[in-house]
């Protein structure tokens, strides 16, 4: 049998690495790595050291990553230590060389090629993949940039970001690339016309004699619609609501090389998973905790004093359900006496993940070496906003949905002009996360306020904590996220779901070993 090395794999607008922590899982039948990640770019500093961090963590095969990563992941010794440690100093010199601090379209072209040409080296088989920031092609992004100023909108040079990917697909004819981005491209417009149209001709001929088949991971059939290249990740073991553009893009003669892409082309779109995966099933083994008071003293009895005088606010509420769900903010408020803890950096803890979890999702989560769960920590909350996330989270254990705006009882109404119906931007300001759902989708918003995110379980009367919120985009618990919280929400926000993304590598590694001669 012809041994062959991992297949190399550049990652431009890389993040936090999840794409391309999907593709260094990937194994094949022998369990040999299949893919192996040769250079990453991603121009924010502190999303950059989480890369550079996660890149020397990989240069260890799992069941051998020193101690010393722990150890720093833990908070027991500083970054500058675990990468002159003599047992990760090798693998911190590669990381320093694998994942690069460079934004594309001003780190002139000339330094990434040389990059890419030395990261790919004699290699004839590669792939490039990574995602265009996607602010101007978000629903939320363009209505707020238009709104803003309709002229700079036009002229964002992000509109255009693609076209560095491009750039590199002429320069070097990866042979597979896999290109992200939001669901909102699809219909954004760029100069009036359609932008999704000249991305999809523009990568199908990219230049320089280049030609590439741009499939779709989800649906088999010829003449795609716009549509058919979404991915909902809740349909493939994420448990998220996550919906994204995804494009599979095949070099035209290894196309024609491989028989089973034209013969057995199911082979080549990835496969459901037998049912979704909850929001309780993704949180599950994580510690119970409570949230801190903003704008006043903090200790775990004034909270216990908030949550129980939450129920006064239904008070003069004309509504059938009044009782019931007075009764439940106070049954919540009993239990939540059992919640002390605010969290930490480090939560020494046996984890110990629910029954119904599958064991694959298990394994690629959890890290028994860990010893206990990294950055979960909760934030602080006002105490009317404590307030609202009682009576929300209720409501939803209950009804199973998460109230709109209007549904809240007159007291419990934020008390701002957006409030206003005529001026309410999005009518659930405050959303519970289901339970026994797939959560929504985890964006970067969650750093600015965690309204959106509330935890399900009433007791705990809180928004999610970093550690959860990576749990949703399926990062493994030893992924450590650089930076202080807000920077942390944001990285997770704007990443692909790992676990999602190993999937996708495993269709990628199953059609370039049917093109091979």
């Amino acid at each position: 049998m012809i041994q062959h090395d991992p297949i190399p794999v550049i990652d431009l607008f890389a993040g936090p690495g999840g794409l391309g922590d999907g593709f260094s899982s990937c194994v094949n039948d022998h369990g040999e790595h299949s893919f192996a990640v040769r250079l990453s770019i991603e121009k924010d500093q502190v999303a950059h050291k989480t890369l550079s961090l996660r890149a020397l963590f990989r240069a260890f095969p799992p069941s051998s990553v020193p101690d010393c990563y722990y150890d720093h992941v833990r908070g027991d010794i500083a970054r500058e230590a675990l990468f002159a440690h003599p047992y990760a100093s090798d693998a911190g010199k590669q990381a320093i060389l694998e994942a690069r601090c460079a934004e594309l379209g001003i780190t002139p072209s000339l330094t990434i090629d040389d990059w890419i040409r030395t990261a790919l080296g004699n290699a004839t088989e590669w792939v490039l993949i990574g995602g265009p920031p996607c602010q101007a092609y978000s629903m939320a992004g363009r209505a707020r940039m238009r709104q803003k100023d309709a002229e700079a909108f036009e002229s964002d040079r992000r509109h255009l970001l693609y076209k560095e990917y491009l750039r590199v697909i002429r320069e070097f004819g990866p042979s597979v690339f896999v290109m992200e981005n939001v669901k909102g491209m699809l219909n954004s417009q760029h100069g009036g016309s359609p932008i999704f149209d000249s991305i999809l001709s523009d990568l199908a001929s990219p230049g320089n004699g280049l030609s590439y088949q741009v499939r779709s991971l989800v649906v088999d059939k010829e003449n795609l619609k716009p549509n058919d290249f979404v991915i909902q990740a809740e349909n493939y073991g994420v448990p998220q609501k996550r919906h994204r553009v995804i494009l599979f893009g095949i070099r035209s003669d290894l196309a024609e090389m491989s028989g089973h892409l034209k013969d057995e082309t199911s082979r080549f779109i990835l496969s459901p998973s037998k049912h979704p995966i909850s929001v309780n099933e993704a949180l599950s083994g994580l510690p119970p905790l409570r949230s801190r008071l903003s704008r006043e003293p903090d200790s775990h009895a004034k909270w216990l004093e908030v949550l129980n005088t939450a129920h006064l606010a239904l008070k003069g509420w004309k509504v059938p359900s009044r009782m019931m769900l007075e009764e439940a903010m106070k049954s919540a408020a009993t239990s939540a006496a059992s919640h002390v803890s605010v969290g930490s950096h480090f939560v020494q803890k046996t984890v110990v993940m629910g029954d119904t979890v599958p064991p694959d999702l298990q394994k690629w989560l959890h890290d028994p070496k860990l010893g206990g769960v990294l950055q979960h920590e909760t934030r602080s909350h006002m105490r009317s906003d404590i307030h609202r996330y009682l009576f929300a989270s209720c409501f939803a254990k209950h009804y199973q949905h998460s109230p709109k705006l209007g549904i809240y009882p007159p007291n419990l109404q934020p008390d701002h002009r957006n409030a206003i119906a005529e001026h309410v931007p999005f009518i659930d300001r405050f959303r519970v996360q289901l339970g026994n759902e797939p959560a929504t989708t985890v964006v970067s918003h969650i750093a600015k306020d965690g309204h959106y995110y509330i935890h399900p379980d009433p007791a705990q009367c809180r928004s999610l904590t970093v550690r959860e919120a990576a749990r949703l985009q399926t990062f493994p618990d030893n992924y450590f996220f650089a930076g202080n919280r807000t920077e942390q929400y944001t990285q997770i926000g704007n990443a692909v779901p790992p676990y999602l993304a190993r999937q996708i590598a495993d269709v990628v590694r199953h059609f370039i070993l049917s093109s091979r001669p």
